[in-house]
């Protein structure tokens, strides 16, 4: 499986200045290409990175690049255009002939000068015994760059490091996202059982087991960072706007942090105990759902997509089988009797079954409900064929 992981580069004061006009160039040439490539309807159909670059490369090359990033660059915004006619063809960008969809669809794609710029080994070197590498940019070739990261990815950095490197400057710090081919182990075929998780407002994620993966203080963090992002929004200066994006970026680091403590957790009871795990499909839970205006802030504030690919990926690594299943009624279905009542959900943390009379707490009962159809589904896929 494909893994990317994050270095930082210990640079000084010169050499972040000519890796920060490095991005800036690259990305200048890339506006250029990214003219040409809309000009031959990339955003309308296929334009390979071959073929671009036979089309862009005098131009790209003569900003000031030398062939390999030249190369580079055109494959970038051949990806780029790549990208957007798929947001076209699946109506993210709106529908045909919305206002929204016909603005991307009117100008070329233009490149932030700090966008991330791809190397290969021509370009870059990892020196993994002295702990740096060597870099092209715009004013030549740098040598010696430390980089820091985990122990255990820096390992499997100098293992399984496989394809390019992208350079990208953030908040003042350069970085490099290094893809890795890690090979994944063999998966549990015979599980002891289902560790079922529901996803919630509230509560995050609970387990099957009864465990709460959050608490008061990301609840109350949550709605600070609400009540600051509307003041700032109402505000609307340049200042605020400014902060804005300052306090998403946090945010996001932040959501990041919580869910990979999540989903690690997860990953470690579920390989412990020999168990597969079982998640909700939420797939379009946004426009299926109806709730409360409070509720809706709560609801869209959360990225439980990411957290779902963090539970995916480090399943995978761990070898612990995986299964999405249809997470229809599973709040209102008694986990012991299976009977179906909407007033059997007392309030958000209560429970309390209308024919059995068992009473639980109402995340718990999902999770219960959740591991259930993990064991149904698995034996649905796993049993052999009679015929």
């Amino acid at each position: 499986m494909k893994q990317v992981i994050q270095v930082k580069l210990q640079t000084n004061p010169e050499q972040f200045s000519l890796l920060k006009a490095t991005l800036e160039l690259a990305n200048r040439a890339a506006n250029l290409a990214s003219k040409v490539a809309f000009e031959l309807g990339a955003s309308r159909q296929k334009i390979t990175g071959e073929a671009l670059q036979r089309a862009a490369y005098r131009d790209v090359k003569a900003v000031g690049l030398s062939a390999q990033p030249a190369i580079h660059v055109c494959r970038k915004v051949a990806g780029a255009y790549a990208t957007l006619r798929t947001n076209l063809g699946n109506g993210s960008c709106g529908k045909p002939g919305s206002k929204r969809r016909s603005k991307v669809e009117s100008k070329p794609l233009c490149f932030r000068p700090a966008a991330a710029q791809p190397f290969d080994d021509r370009c870059l070197s990892w020196q993994h015994e002295a702990g740096t590498i060597s870099i092209w940019t715009a004013g030549g070739r740098i040598k010696d760059i430390g980089f820091i990261g985990d122990a255990g990815q820096l390992e499997r950095l100098k293992q399984c490091r496989k394809g390019e490197t992208d350079l990208v400057i953030r908040e003042g710090c350069a970085y490099l996202l290094a893809t890795l081919e890690v090979d994944e182990p063999a998966v549990n075929a015979d599980p002891a059982g289902w560790l079922g998780v529901d996803l919630g407002i509230v509560n995050i994620a609970t387990t099957s087991d009864g465990e709460h993966s959050t608490g008061a203080q990301v609840l109350g963090l949550r709605e600070r960072h609400r009540r600051l992002r509307k003041r700032l929004q109402k505000k609307g200066t340049k200042s605020a706007l400014r902060l804005l994006k300052k306090r998403s970026r946090k945010e996001s680091r932040f959501a990041a942090d919580v869910n990979h403590q999540i989903s690690k957790k997860i990953v470690t009871e579920a390989q412990r105990t020999g168990r597969g795990i079982a998640l909700e499909d939420l797939t379009g839970i946004r426009e299926r759902v109806r709730l409360r205006k409070p509720q809706r802030v709560r609801l869209h504030s959360w990225s439980f997509a990411q957290l779902g690919s963090f539970v995916e990926y480090k399943a995978r690594m761990a070898g612990v089988p995986l299964l999405y299943v249809d997470p229809a009624y599973t709040s209102q279905t008694c986990h012991r009797c299976g009977n179906i009542d909407r007033k059997s959900r007392i309030d958000q943390a209560t429970y309390h079954c209308s024919a059995c009379g068992v009473v639980a707490h109402a995340d718990l009962n999902a999770a219960l409900n959740i591991a259930h159809r993990g064991a149904q589904s698995w034996a649905d896929v796993s049993q052999p064929n009679a015929a």
